[in-house]
């Protein structure tokens, strides 16, 4: 795993970096929100642990960017603070967990390892490139542009958006599309061919890449 520790208190940050190098967990650190926002930006990160009280940019606010932008990296939040309203703000604004100060390391590496194996349900959209696709109006706009898909592209789609630009294999796009169900061998074929035509016909860039042998991913891409 790979994590961003965000963090003012130096004491803490250190302690929880020190605590994560024991179990082999690799972190990058933040003493402001303005820097974790920077990283974020540029990074990819497994799992955010994320203080709320930071300056310049305080932990709500970093997280509401991050969802806003389509960043679908879990988010641990860290709060001094232990009331019902406070909790319900940061999930509104993104959160994903919750551990209030002071806490066990144990049980900070038990809840960043649950977080680490999914990405987060609270982005309200997804963003590669000039390719969108916001949830709440089941809506893919590529330049602006409303893609018309079938319910089953829109999810390979999502898919492949939360994965990219890594590659997703062909058992593993089959598995979190239709489950257990799976299709017959030429339905993904069929998909796939319909999904790249929608989505890179008439753009100067083609996004929906095959990889021989491997899978499929889909990247922002050199004009071709």
């Amino acid at each position: 795993m790979f994590l961003l520790i965000v963090e003012d208190d130096h004491d803490l940050a250190s302690a929880i970096v020190d605590f994560l190098e024991l179990d082999n967990i690799d972190s990058d650190y933040a003493d402001n929100g303005e820097l974790a926002l920077k990283l974020i930006r540029k990074n990819f990160y497994d799992v955010i642990i994320l203080d709320i009280n930071l300056p310049k940019v305080s932990g709500l606010e970093v997280c509401e960017a991050m969802r806003n932008e389509g960043i679908d990296v879990p988010v641990l939040m860290l709060t001094a603070m232990d009331t019902l309203q406070d909790k319900l703000s940061g999930f509104d604004k993104g959160a994903d967990d919750y551990l209030i100060k002071p806490f066990d390391m144990e049980e900070l590496i038990v809840r960043t390892k649950v977080l680490s194996k999914r990405r987060s349900g609270q982005v309200k959209h997804l963003k590669v490139g000039s390719l969108v696709y916001k949830f709440e109006l089941q809506e893919v706009t590529r330049d602006g542009k409303v893609i018309n898909l079938s319910p089953i592209n829109i999810r390979i789609l999502e898919v492949l958006m939360r994965a990219s630009p890594s590659i997703v294999s062909r058992d593993k796009l089959i598995r979190d599309v239709w489950g257990d169900d799976r299709p017959d061998s030429n339905s993904l074929k069929v998909h796939l061919f319909n999904l790249r035509k929608q989505i890179d016909t008439n753009f100067d860039s083609k996004m929906l890449h095959t990889i021989a042998g491997k899978g499929f991913a889909l990247r922002e891409s050199v004009t071709s």
